[in-house]
């Protein structure tokens, strides 16, 4: 096991700093700072974004060769972290603690430590790990104007506001794979320069909304449903996956059911936790979106974008896309010509 000492005393050094110790190649477009690594390390890329506001991403897409642990001194570079756990698992201690803590995949942990404590990553060797890191700078967030942290819970309030580091905070979170399309979709946006950063921070928010909302529901009592196990969950999980991938797939109730395993009414119960929606619902909501981007993006006609998605008549399509965005895919479509046209 390979301890990285770091002893951060802005946002980006944390990221300098295992560059140095991995011999990573780092390339910056726009702000946005890739480091690269393809050695006996390790093999993948970490990405540094700053924002304003004292915000900023770490986002790994990597595999370790060797079992690292990443030894973050707090002093006065001390942040709030929201990590959330695509692939892999990772484990977690704050220096005060003694066992660490294992994240698995689909979790999170927030954490934030006093000025003179210590924080470990424990990164375990070849296993492909992809991990989302949101840390704030509690003293220039707050100074942000739309920022109303009074609007948290108690807990959070109290961890924001500690400006002076006097206090350590850690929380585990439950399975959660509502956050992973959103962590998903900023590896999906194609888009270059400060669009792309614009877009990636806008990802972070919600991402960053997604963190603070679970931890209500936690500490309000709130559980996973009692009707579907967390392995039935990620079973619903990669049912959606498969319907963003290919929507214009015929679905049906009773196949999904026998293909993986899951009764009718879990596969229910599953969708409507992670969607608020029937798979019915959720798969008309997946074209549609689907729709309205091919619209965007193709020269396709009306018609030839409704069977491409799946669906068989075009007078319904136009009645559920109309409800769905109040605009009728006709005008919608002008709309789009007429901009392009400017």
């Amino acid at each position: 096991m390979i301890e990285i000492e770091i002893n951060p005393t802005n946002t980006r050094d944390i990221f300098t700093q295992i560059s140095e110790y991995l011999d990573g190649t780092v390339e910056e477009s726009w702000g946005e700072y890739t480091m690269t690594i393809d050695n006996a390390n390790a093999r993948g890329t970490i990405t540094y974004i700053p924002f304003d506001w004292g915000v900023n991403l770490l986002d790994f897409d990597i595999k370790f060769y060797k079992e690292f642990v990443l030894k973050i001194e707090a002093e006065d570079f001390n942040p709030i972290r929201f990590i959330y756990n695509l692939q892999g698992a990772f484990e977690h201690r704050l220096g005060a603690q003694n066992e660490e803590r294992k994240t698995q995949q689909f979790q999170s942990v927030i954490f934030a430590n006093k000025s003179d404590g210590t924080n470990y990553l424990h990164f375990p060797k070849n296993e492909k790990l992809q991990i989302n890191i949101i840390q704030i700078v509690r003293k220039e967030f707050l100074k942000k104007r739309t920022t109303n942290v009074s609007s948290l819970n108690k807990k959070l309030y109290e961890v924001f506001v500690d400006t002076d580091h006097e206090n350590r905070f850690v929380h585990y979170g439950e399975l959660n794979l509502k956050m992973a399309d959103d962590v998903k979709s900023i590896h999906k946006i194609k888009s270059k320069g400060m669009l792309r950063v614009l877009k990636i921070e806008a990802k972070i928010y919600e991402i960053l909304s997604l963190h603070i909302q679970q931890h209500n529901r936690q500490t309000s009592g709130k559980k996973l449903p009692k009707s579907i196990t967390k392995q039935e969950l990620k079973t619903v999980k990669k049912i959606c996956d498969l319907i963003q991938k290919e929507p214009a797939k015929q679905y049906s109730l009773d196949q999904l059911s026998i293909d993986y395993g899951l009764s009718q009414a879990k596969l229910q119960d599953g969708f409507k936790f992670l969607y608020k929606r029937t798979v019915t619902e959720f798969i008309r909501h997946i074209r549609l979106e689907q729709a309205r981007e091919l619209m965007k993006m193709t020269d396709l006609n009306i018609s030839q974008i409704v069977y491409s998605i799946g669906f068989t008549s075009r007078s319904y399509f136009s009645k559920i896309f109309k409800e769905k965005y109040g605009i009728s895919p006709n005008e919608f479509k002008k709309q789009i010509v007429a901009k392009v046209k400017v």
